[in-house]
């Protein structure tokens, strides 16, 4: 307990993140103050949007600063509270970053909220990244009975979850996974009707078998060759929530994509809703009942998830650059203790 150690971001990266842009770094353990908890990271939440903040660009969130701690959520147990609300060995879930230890103010911090479920799925299909396909499949794609749900990272945390709310909704779910054990995965275990490689001789011909009656909605959170894909199968009214664009993080050159007009010019002909959106914009009117809906379909086994767990807060680096490389399977965790 007497030492901490942390990682900070030591350079920003041109493309594809490498080890030599993170930092390990040590020091003596905070002695909380007043209205403090003093925290032991026990999980470690990775996940896409955190390469956006190691650019020093222009975003919805301020970028991190060289030095600084990455950020990231966590979970992390309470072993000194100085404040009434909180006892020692309580489990809470905050925003505190790559860190083995530090002190914060209670109110950086929640209770976890599984309904029984496992701590770690306060991180993932019922935390942020579960919220974030729940909310934008919810508000903004509107899926109906019938209709044709396609997303692509269909192995992931959101794709995966996206495509099984579609089911619930009595709508056709097709899922873009990478690789025939992903797409065994999805297909089987998570039950989509349909999975299609993105690597595959003729993808766009294999998507558009796959998706014979056209796409009623397409969850993005890819871009790149999907998209280019995709977009001719559009059918009119076609809903498009934008959730990320992992394809184009890395990116050291303008991307290569259909020119804009003959996307604007679909959209117009094919009268389409794309919108990209960030969770936390739906969270005032919609966390609570994504928590109510979905803890009891997680603990039924209604619906399923998988985690890919890193040990110890040195392979975070390297478990990261693997998640943006698609080399993770499921939710990007580190066990911090």
């Amino acid at each position: 307990m007497d030492t901490y150690c942390q990682i900070v971001l030591a350079a920003r990266p041109k493309g594809l993140p490498t080890p030599a842009d993170f930092r390990l770094e040590s020091g003596p353990v905070q002695v909380p103050a007043q209205g403090q908890l003093l925290l032991r990271t026990k999980y470690l939440s990775l996940d896409p949007y955190m390469r956006g903040r190691m650019n020093d660009a222009k975003s919805y969130a301020a970028p991190i600063e060289l030095g600084e701690v990455m950020e990231g959520e966590v979970i992390a147990e309470i072993l000194v509270s100085r404040h009434q609300g909180y006892r020692e060995g309580e489990l809470v879930q905050g925003r505190t970053g790559w860190r083995t230890h530090t002190a914060v103010p209670a109110e950086a911090v929640r209770r976890i909220a599984t309904g029984g479920n496992p701590p770690t799925t306060a991180l993932g299909v019922l935390g942020m990244p579960g919220f974030a396909a729940y909310s934008g499949l919810k508000v903004i794609g509107q899926p109906k009975a019938g209709e044709t749900v396609v997303v692509a990272a269909a192995c992931g945390p959101v794709g995966s979850l996206v495509g099984q709310l579609a089911r619930l909704a009595g709508a056709r779910a097709v899922g873009i996974a990478e690789g025939e054990v992903r797409r065994a995965y999805v297909r089987n275990e998570l039950r989509f009707d349909a999975a299609v490689d993105h690597n595959a001789a003729r993808f766009s011909d294999v998507l558009a078998e796959a998706c014979p009656d056209g796409i009623d909605i397409y969850f993005e959170n890819v871009g790149g060759s999907v998209w280019n894909a995709v977009l001719p199968l559009l059918n009119r009214y076609a809903r498009v929530p934008v959730c990320g664009l992992i394809t184009h993080y890395n990116d050291t050159e303008p991307a290569r994509a259909p020119p804009v007009a003959e996307t604007m010019l679909t959209i117009l002909r094919r009268s389409l809703r794309i919108e990209g959106f960030v969770d936390s914009e739906f969270a005032a009117e919609h966390y609570d009942s994504f928590l109510r809906e979905l803890i009891p379909l997680v603990r039924s086994g209604e619906i399923r998830y998988r985690e890919d767990i890193a040990e110890g807060l040195e392979a975070a680096p390297r478990a990261f650059i693997d998640m943006l490389t698609g080399r993770n399977f499921g939710k990007s965790l580190v066990r911090v203790s």
